[in-house]
């Protein structure tokens, strides 16, 4: 899980999937992040990117991803691992081509001082959707189903 962004309410229902499917979690993020949470964490420096470097060289087949970052979520998809945001999007192979390009022409307009959007702000129904998915992911991969 890359923790340097995420909401105590996706981290609260990462808890919750650890006891009910009896899964590891691995919490990552940089030493400006305090995370208490009883479970495995990793800390590392603060430079751009650390923590998901990290993550993506640890991500392995079978694994869940929760990141909010398309870039991560393409890397762990080509290892084999399942991705998810914390808003409960599931990344595909089928569509992280799409998310990256989207990503890319809105780097491109802010550069040239233009304005994009942000994420909306966090909601209910995202936490239900969260959880929602990320159970629906954590039951097919115990169940064995691709």
């Amino acid at each position: 899980m890359d923790a340097d962004s995420a909401p105590r309410e996706v981290l609260a229902t990462c808890l919750d999937a650890k006891e009910r499917f009896s899964a590891e979690l691995w919490t990552v993020a940089s030493f400006n992040h305090q995370i208490n949470c009883g479970t495995n964490h990793i800390t590392v420096g603060n430079g751009s990117q650390e923590a998901d470097m990290k993550i993506a060289n640890l991500a392995s087949s079978g694994d869940v991803v929760v990141t909010q970052d398309y870039g991560l979520a393409a890397l762990a998809l080509a290892k084999g691992a399942a991705a998810i945001s914390p808003w409960g999007k599931v990344y595909r192979i089928e569509t992280i081509d799409f998310l990256l390009e989207e990503r890319d022409v809105k780097a491109r307009v802010r550069r040239g001082g233009g304005k994009t959007k942000g994420p909306s702000k966090r909601s209910v129904g995202d936490n239900t959707n969260f959880r929602k998915n990320l159970w629906h992911i954590l039951s097919t991969i115990q169940s064995g189903i691709k």
